[in-house]
């Protein structure tokens, strides 16, 4: 855990994706190799939450082309609203995975993803992609600059939510 602490002093968002490293290390020791992606999921959001942050799972966002609607996708978690967290169970991770987080970012107002393998050795990555590097067209409205992704999981009654016990 030390090693993990001073890895992750001084980066954006560092205290959160150490948190959420923290917790994937203790489901991927508990769990092992072999399970399907949801059950991993289920098992990190619990570890998550019980390291005293919020977590959302299964969060959906739309993806907009020339400001027209064209889709949209669920990232598996988001924690305190901040981070994205992309799981990938299997023996490989393809190049895809990490551009799959990268579209994530780019489709929200998020800065920093997760790429967490729960493969034959643990394994994961830390993205950044900047909203200052976003483009500033008018015709690709990401979201308001008002508009949290809290609040959107809020209107996304499809999102399932996960909060930290209050404390007594």
């Amino acid at each position: 855990m030390q090693r993990i602490r001073e890895c992750h002093d001084g980066l954006f968002e560092g205290a959160v994706t150490e948190r959420v490293i923290g917790a994937y290390y203790a489901v991927y020791n508990g769990l092992g190799y072999g399970h399907v992606e949801s059950v991993y999921e289920r098992a990190l959001a619990i570890e998550i939450v019980r390291r005293g942050l919020h977590v959302a799972t299964q969060v959906p966002t739309d993806v907009h082309y020339d400001g027209q609607l064209v889709g949209s996708f669920r990232a598996d978690l988001v924690v305190e609203s901040r981070v994205v967290v992309e799981l990938k169970a299997g023996r490989s991770i393809s190049p895809e995975s990490e551009l799959q987080l990268r579209n994530y970012l780019k489709c929200t107002q998020l800065e920093v993803g997760l790429l967490l393998h729960f493969g034959p050795r643990p394994w994961f990555r830390r993205l950044i992609w900047s909203n200052a590097a976003r483009r500033t067209d008018p015709r690709d409205p990401p979201y308001p600059p008002d508009l949290s992704l809290r609040t959107l999981v809020a209107r996304r009654p499809s999102a399932t939510q996960l909060s930290a016990p209050a404390s007594p």
